[in-house]
């Protein structure tokens, strides 16, 4: 078994797809249109689990939008040259809540995604 998918709440599927496949890089998988809401599905190159963005619908996901992670670092974004991936994701408007560390697990720094979410940019030890 594995993940295929989760979903993560944005507050419009197009602000969604600017990040995560304008800013990140990621690949779109899917875009159906379902009427009254769409299936976006987004992965990172060569990755085998895609994202789902669902877009928040009703008070609660709206207030929920960005809090997902209640405040932690819930989203891990794995790299294989940690400097070059920080350095491409700064020039492309990121902003690292701290100075890249050195962890006995990695190397590895803190940024928030346009909507709240915090991630960690990390290539492990």
């Amino acid at each position: 078994m594995h993940i295929q998918s989760f979903s993560i709440l944005v507050p419009d599927y197009d602000a969604g797809l600017d990040f995560f496949c304008g800013t990140l890089g990621f690949e779109l998988v899917a875009d159906i249109d379902q009427g009254r809401k769409r299936w976006v599905e987004v992965r990172a190159p060569g990755a085998q689990t895609s994202i789902i963005l669902a877009r928040a619908d009703g008070a609660e996901q709206i207030a929920s939008v960005g809090a997902q992670g209640g405040g932690r670092v819930w989203l891990f974004l794995h790299s294989d040259n940690f400097a070059q991936d920080h350095a491409r994701l700064t020039a492309r408007g990121i902003v690292f809540e701290e100075e890249p560390r050195y962890e006995i697990y990695g190397t590895v720094a803190v940024f928030r995604d346009p909507f709240g979410n915090r991630w960690d940019l990390i290539q492990r030890a």
